[in-house]
């Protein structure tokens, strides 16, 4: 540990978090100060990264020198998990922090004990399956198939752009595209010829350009038809000849931040208070198929989801129906 030692005393204070720190009293806080160099030097972190780092480092340091460490290879998983339960309660003394900032922390706590085992410092690393907190599920804002209906009767028609807006916002709902694959769209990806037989077929590119086919809806083919027929070749003709579907004014493609500005225009027509983005149509999409009976692993797919798990997220918004439903149906439901 003396080259920890002598790392501090020659280091602008710069180097290990911008503020001038006083000089480190135990072993443990002359290895933080050795790490905290390393990020600044042979990693770059910029001075601000380093000053949450000293700070979040300093509050373990104080945490373990409570606990009866004063050497890093005293230093047990134990007392790691205790940081991280500590760091979300404020048993420690320090502010109790929300879940984010809490597993900001642990993550610099992570990377020390890493770069301590590295340089042998300590012969094993005790944060090594130590998980940061993760934040809980943050439910998918919804809204109801009433105001989905609003927002999309809220364009206009009666103009080429109103018939993009009525087919775009028609398509989002429609098929629960993400904005990317909507406006990522070239004529030749959708197949309005099978609408007679059934629903028509869209053909979207996901994440990691992952194709997958999805049903296009009655009400989203004849306002897509409609909008190919007399809307788009208008649009087309100011441009150069792009297969874009969607087009913008200029007959260029229409970009995200202009499909954003389409659905806000028509929610606030539609009086919709809340706020309302081209997402919040993919969210009501799936937890209305989910509403309406469709299977988890069906509505998956649609989404272009890699994982069921990520899809299973709206089984909690219909939680609330699915009670509501039991109260008024069951017969002992209520006392």
């Amino acid at each position: 540990m003396a080259a920890a030692t002598s790392v501090e005393s020659t280091a602008p204070s710069s180097a290990v978090g911008g503020a001038p720190a006083a000089r480190p009293s135990t072993a443990i806080d002359r290895a933080i100060t050795e790490y905290l160099q390393h990020m600044g030097v042979e990693r770059g972190l910029a001075l601000n990264t380093l000053s949450a780092y000293r700070r979040d480092l300093t509050r373990y340091s104080r945490y373990l020198a409570e606990a009866g460490c004063r050497r890093p290879d005293q230093i047990t998983r134990h007392h790691v998990t205790g940081y991280v339960r500590a760091l979300t309660d404020g048993s420690d003394g320090g502010t109790a922090l929300g879940v984010r900032s809490a597993a900001r922390t642990v993550v610099a706590v992570r990377g020390l004990h890493k770069f301590w085992a590295l340089e042998g410092l300590t012969a094993t690393d005790p944060a090594s399956d130590v998980h940061p907190p993760m934040p809980g599920k943050r439910l998918p804002k919804a809204i109801s198939v009433d105001e989905v209906t609003r927002i999309l009767e809220a364009t206009g028609t009666e103009t080429a752009t109103g018939l993009r807006d009525r087919a775009l916002l028609e398509f989002l709902y429609s098929t629960g595209a993400r904005i990317s694959e909507a406006v990522g769209l070239d004529v030749d990806d959708i197949s309005l010829q099978e609408a007679d037989a059934g629903p028509a077929i869209v053909r979207l590119f996901g994440k990691g350009s992952k194709e997958r086919l999805v049903p296009l809806g009655s009400y989203g083919a004849r306002a897509l038809d409609a909008y190919l027929v007399r809307a788009r070749p208008l649009l087309a003709a100011k441009g150069k000849g792009t297969p874009a579907l969607f087009l913008n004014a200029r007959g260029g493609r229409i970009s995200r931040q202009s499909a954003w500005t389409i659905l806000n225009a028509a929610a606030e027509k539609a009086n919709i208070t809340q706020d309302v983005s081209p997402h919040t149509l993919r969210h009501s999409f799936a937890t209305h198929l989910l509403e309406g009976g469709a299977d988890v692993r069906v509505v998956q797919e649609l989404l272009g989801h890699a994982s069921v798990t990520t899809t299973q997220v709206y089984t909690l918004v219909t939680a609330d129906t699915l009670r509501e439903i039991y109260a008024a149906a069951h017969p002992r439901a209520l006392g």
